[in-house]
């Protein structure tokens, strides 16, 4: 009983059995059209998506084959299945060498090439599934859902592009709040591992002797509670990506077991002798400074040197003030979906509140904010009322300080971290005005008219 029905087209050089094929798929629902040569073939190919195409081996012009390459190189998502009446071993495995889904010897039998093309329909689906799901991954996990424009972000996202597809080790540097998980997820989306685990260890959640047998797993009665035997992270991760945040709290024994994986990829499980060998990126991730807890003997340095290959800095929320804005926007849109709400925006007093607030928990405090003002608020737009309390006393001291400078404007809140960000922009290209104006995306006299507005010189800078 067919379940399935697709546009298949038929490919044959004898009109009569040509006819007797595409008749028997039309009356299995299939939408099928005809085709007696293979370049005719190719040009219909061009013209419309075929889900399955039915070609004999043997054509007058180009033989299947030559039909099979181009289809592989020009229509992938086509299923193709080769017919021949001289059914030989060697050219069997040529069409599947080359691509082909099946490969039938004639006289075909009605219901086994039934079967044959309800398997490609089937394998089809399933495709599309996973091409859906993957996009649902990417949109969800991918690097379109970092947002930010500030250079410094855009610094790592051209870094996090550049390791994404390779086996390197990461090591992602931050405060916390800061989005380092998410940073993860975007490597592991982007790599050629996405269709493989992600797993993720805080490892400052765990007492140090949960935590060696939650990445190494443990034997059953290894210790007081282990009751069974008890797979671990390094193991589920195999083939993927392990994350390991908070990688600054593992103890000298554990640190002594991360550097055997990372050098020989193997590892025992806590009380047991039988080593396994895992294929794993690894991921690591701290708000310490690793190079002060070397020199203290707090971190191991062989460690240190192993993990530290591809160093990421998270920037704080309060060195991109200038992507609050742009926070702000994406994820309203976010909340106001999520909660079922249609509130316009954040009014110019509560954005400037915002840009005056230091925001010491980062990107991860701003979200919560947003959510919690939008889940709060009555009228179309937030207001200051509507904010957090410390926000609110914040913007107060602000305000009073503004005041006795005789300012208080929105234009004056964005100036001074427009300021900051061009001074250290500046500063990261050695005063290259050249290269600042293109790690900012502006031109040249944009730059200069911007310093001058500021006031932004080289000697002042270090008489600073």
């Amino acid at each position: 009983m067919k379940t399935n029905s697709g546009s298949l087209l038929v490919v044959d050089d004898d009109q009569y059995i040509l006819e007797a094929m595409a008749d028997y798929l039309r009356s299995l629902g299939h939408r099928t059209e005809t085709s007696l040569t293979c370049l005719d073939a190719i040009e219909r190919l061009k013209e419309f998506p075929f889900q399955v195409v039915v070609c004999d081996v043997n054509l007058p012009d180009q033989d299947g084959f030559h039909l099979l390459e181009w289809a592989k190189e020009n229509a992938p998502d086509t299923a193709v299945i080769m017919l021949t009446g001289y059914g030989t071993i060697e050219s069997a495995v040529e069409a599947i060498r080359l691509g082909a889904f099946e490969y039938l010897t004639k006289p075909v039998i009605d219901e086994e090439l039934s079967l044959a093309i309800e398997r490609c329909l089937d394998q089809r689906q399933v495709v599309e599934e996973n091409k859906t799901l993957k996009a649902q991954l990417d949109q969800r996990f991918g690097l379109a859902n970092i947002v930010g424009q500030d250079y410094k972000m855009q610094k790592m996202f051209d870094l996090i592009e550049s390791v994404a597809d390779t086996r390197t080790t990461v090591l992602i540097l931050g405060e916390n709040g800061t989005g380092k998980t998410m940073t993860a997820r975007a490597i592991h989306q982007l790599s050629d591992r996405c269709n493989q685990p992600f797993v993720e260890v805080a490892c400052g959640a765990l007492p140090d002797s949960l935590l060696e047998s939650e990445l190494f797993g443990h034997k059953a009665g290894s210790f007081t509670g282990a009751t069974h035997d008890k797979i671990g992270k390094f193991l589920q991760a195999d083939g993927g990506t392990l994350f390991l945040d908070e990688i600054a709290t593992a103890s000298p024994s554990l640190q002594v077991k991360l550097l055997r994986v990372l050098q020989d990829h193997e590892f025992e499980a806590v009380g047991d002798n039988k080593t396994h060998t895992v294929d794993i990126r690894l991921i690591l991730a701290t708000n310490q400074n690793l190079e002060d807890m070397v020199a203290k003997g707090e971190f191991r340095q062989d460690l240190y040197y192993r993990i530290n290959v591809i160093t990421l800095t998270q920037p704080a929320l309060r060195e991109r003030m200038s992507d609050i804005p742009l926070l702000i926007e994406h994820y309203l849109k976010v909340y106001n979906e999520q909660i079922g709400k249609s509130i316009k925006g954040f009014d110019a007093s509560a954005i400037q509140a915002m840009l005056k607030y230091s925001w010491p928990g980062n990107v991860r405090e701003l979200i919560n904010v947003i959510e919690r003002s939008v889940v709060l608020t009555k009228g179309e737009y937030i207001r200051v009322h509507d904010l957090p309390e410390q926000i609110r006393q914040e913007q107060a001291y602000a305000l009073s300080a503004d005041n006795r400078m005789g300012t208080g404007s929105l234009k004056t809140a964005l100036a001074n971290p427009e300021r900051q960000i061009i001074i250290e922009a500046l500063e990261a290209n050695g005063w290259n005005r050249q290269n600042t104006a293109k790690a900012l995306g502006i031109n040249r006299t944009t730059l200069y008219k911007k310093m001058k507005k500021y006031d932004i010189d080289f000697e002042k800078q270090l008489m600073h």
